[in-house]
């Protein structure tokens, strides 16, 4: 894929109408998802199991709905994406095993079994349990959604859109930074909720979300396809929910049996 510039096809600059709309799109890109995650999450806890799910439906339509409706109608550009490239997919898959591997040995050795994390477990299943989840087969669905569908969706919101936003008003790694610090923020709304009593978990897993967020961008700068980095993204997520996330709620799910 070309690099992209800082110019628009007319030759003007970042400051022009179409820059600024640029930088107004993004703005809003970055901001929303701790609002929205701030609100489903954390503000909605005290509704009903279908009430946080209608809120949760609500918010993230229009979380993601946001970045086509800007690019096609503000921006006026097309909506597409480029093809995957084998080594685009060898690398992320790579990528996706290391982490995993680092998680689990983490996990496994440092933090089971620990009153940390068995507090942790109960707070997890208690705000799953808030939506609805208190079957191990509707924690199953939930990892398979959250896997395949939504880390799709979150290629397409931050590397599609703002990463490749920020990349038409900046350099590479400015823009690599910036896109990552975005999508960790909403990130840390979650896990503050779960591991607020340790600020030192907060901050080691929050900088690892930085890391696969640049390192996704980076992945989807070779390419500009949104198939290499969701590849990466769906290993892990699928690894962190069926692995790390079963092991917290296996004891809770096998007691409703």
């Amino acid at each position: 894929m070309p690099a992209p510039t800082t110019e628009s096809s007319a030759g003007s600059t970042p400051l022009d109408t179409q820059g600024k709309l640029r930088w107004i799109g993004v703005a809003f890109a970055i901001a929303l998802p701790s609002l929205i995650t701030w609100i489903y999450f954390v503000a909605a806890g005290r509704f009903s199991p279908e009430a946080q799910q209608s809120v949760f439906l609500i918010v993230k339509v229009v979380q993601f709905a946001f970045p086509a409706v800007w690019t096609y109608f503000v921006l006026c550009e097309a909506l597409r994406t480029s093809r995957p490239t084998v080594s685009g997919l060898f690398l992320g898959t790579a990528f996706s095993v290391i982490v995993v591997a680092a998680g689990m040995t983490l996990f496994n050795l440092a933090l089971l079994g620990t009153p940390l994390f068995s507090s942790a477990a109960e707070l997890i299943h208690k705000k799953i349990g808030s939506f609805g989840i208190d079957s191990a087969w509707k924690y199953a669905v939930l990892c398979v959604f959250y896997s395949i569908v939504h880390s799709l969706l979150e290629e397409y919101y931050w590397r599609w859109f703002v990463f490749r936003q920020l990349r038409q008003l900046m350099s590479l790694w400015p823009a690599i930074i910036l896109s990552a610090i975005g999508f960790t923020l909403h990130h840390v709304v979650v896990l503050s909720v779960f591991f607020g009593s340790a600020p030192w978990l907060v901050a080691l897993l929050s900088g690892g979300v930085a890391i696969g967020g640049a390192f996704w961008a980076w992945l989807y700068n070779r390419s500009g396809s949104i198939i290499d980095p969701w590849l990466s993204h769906l290993l892990i997520d699928a690894g962190i929910f069926f692995g790390v996330g079963y092991e917290l709620l296996e004891h809770t799910f096998a007691a409703a049996r």
